[in-house]
């Protein structure tokens, strides 16, 4: 694969036989994000776990005590008095059926969707849509309940879900490149914290296996696995 000039320029400054400490990672990661946009930094968490198995599954959401640095649209699919009070809460979009019709219509201009259990029965015909996008609301996401109001300000000031892939692997945002090492290295110590507290009883042997962070154009750094969470 033929990479650009900066991705080569920043390869440079990496050992890529070496594993290193959050913070250094982290510095790196903001020295070799030199795109012309405010690049996100990702977390790549491989874990000793089957996803096949349902015991061993890994999921669940968190609030960045920084934010992820996006902005973020907000569906809320409910009724009655739930409707009113997302609407007050700030969501960007407000509805029930309707909303579920405009779906199914092609319409997709939204990051979260949030529901209360009563609508999982309509939000449910979504399934095969939002499903592949990651987008489908979820009780261990906390995308499913009653109190909307807290779930769509969660939303704003920067929760993220995180969730096993086929391959074993969490894939998460934890800010940008302009939120500087301190900030990031907060976000960073957030997620790892929540995965390592979300480690299923039959999980064996070693729980984190790597660790790689990277900017949207740049390398990826590996961190120390013994080291982090």
């Amino acid at each position: 694969m033929k990479h650009g000039k900066k991705y080569v320029d920043g390869l440079k400054l990496i050992d890529r036989s070496k594993f290193y400490d959050t913070d250094e990672a982290l510095d790196l990661c903001i020295k070799t994000g030199t795109a012309k946009f405010d690049e996100t930094v990702e977390v790549h968490v491989k874990l000793g776990v089957d996803s096949r198995h349902a015991d061993q599954q890994v999921r669940g959401a968190i609030v960045l005590p920084n934010g992820t640095g996006k902005s973020v649209r907000v569906l809320v699919i409910c009724k009655g008095e739930q409707a009113d009070a997302a609407q007050a809460a700030g969501a960007d979009f407000v509805g029930a059926e309707e909303m579920v019709q405009k779906i199914q219509g092609g319409w997709m201009d939204f990051d979260v969707v949030i529901t209360t259990p009563n609508m999982m029965g309509v939000v449910g015909r979504l399934g095969k849509i939002l499903g592949p996008r990651g987008l489908m609301p979820n009780p261990k996401a906390g995308t499913v309940t009653m109190d909307v109001a807290k779930a769509v300000q969660e939303a704003k000031a920067g929760k993220i879900e995180y969730r096993l892939d086929k391959t074993n692997i969490i894939h998460c945002p934890i800010g940008k490149v302009s939120f500087g090492q301190e900030k990031l290295m907060e976000n960073f110590n957030t997620l790892l914290g929540a995965i390592v507290k979300a480690k299923p009883a039959a999980a064996k042997g070693q729980y984190i296996r790597s660790c790689v962070v990277a900017s949207t154009m740049g390398p990826g750094i590996r961190i120390n696995p013994n080291k982090v969470g």
